[in-house]
């Protein structure tokens, strides 16, 4: 007996692959424990009582389910100014009551030069993190605004955020403010989400596992290449070639202790 071909036939689907590896770490010496390690973005609304709530919109669960989470390190209120001579600065509106040390935050804390703004009026500052993600497959990330997260000390500007092909350019991670509203202050409260970053791969379906990494003396080398190049040439995505030419096989050594805690069961 001969089988025809049914009408409806589809191709086999192939098995679900494995996660692609995630690693993050801190670049610093000191301090580390302000720093909280990326989480899942987790929802704390009641169960919804009805089958087509919000909550269980397979896109919306998707996209959220690709996002981590970054929370803020410190407690400060921010002012602009500009001096007698026109020439902007911040001060730390809580003065003397203020968690952070000036020196501190000095050390963190930047204005970017006024010819660099993109809008005169719009001061840009930026915020320097240790945080560091890598990948040894080919991953971008996004950096965005906490998007899911409703501040009720709202920024007075935007977060500025990005995207970057981590498996070969693992870099410093900044959070950079664009002040809309220099007048008011920006008022940052530590543990508060601060920004999102979300990974995409080079299969859509295949879920991002985030894990832990551990410094090495290849992945220390390879960064070095990598600092501060913007000091010295435009467009450095126009060295993305160079760097995966020069990049060992492996880069992302998993922290060797107990599974973290943001990779998914």
């Amino acid at each position: 007996m001969i089988k025809l071909p049914l009408l409806n036939a589809t191709r086999s689907v192939a098995p679900p692959t494995r996660a692609v590896d995630v690693g993050w770490l801190l670049d610093t010496e000191k301090a580390s424990l302000i720093w909280e390690a990326p989480r899942r973005i987790v929802r704390n609304e009641p169960t919804p009582e009805h089958a087509k709530a919000v909550s269980y919109c397979p896109a919306v669960v998707d996209h959220e389910a690709r996002m981590f989470e970054v929370t803020c390190p410190i407690d400060v209120k921010l002012g602009f100014r500009y001096d007698a001579k026109g020439v902007p600065s911040l001060v730390n509106l809580d003065g003397d009551k203020s968690a952070i040390r000036p020196r501190a935050l000095n050390e963190m804390l930047a204005i970017i030069g006024r010819r660099e703004w993109r809008h005169p009026d719009r001061p840009i500052i930026q915020l320097v993190t240790p945080y560091i993600f890598l990948s040894d497959q080919p991953v971008y990330m996004t950096q965005l605004p906490p998007l899911t997260y409703y501040n009720m000390n709202q920024w007075p500007g935007v977060m500025i955020g990005g995207r970057l092909p981590i498996h070969v350019w693992p870099r410093q991670m900044m959070w950079a403010f664009e002040w809309f509203e220099p007048e008011k202050p920006l008022i940052l409260k530590r543990g508060d989400p601060w920004f999102f970053v979300r990974f995409e791969t080079e299969d859509p379906s295949r879920p991002v596992r985030l894990v832990e990494a551990e410094w090495t003396d290849e992945l220390r080398e390879y960064k070095q290449g990598l600092a501060s190049v913007a000091n010295y040439v435009n467009r450095t995505f126009s060295l993305f070639k160079v760097a995966e030419q020069r990049r060992p096989k492996t880069l992302l050594k998993r922290k060797s202790r107990e599974k973290s805690a943001t990779a998914p069961d």
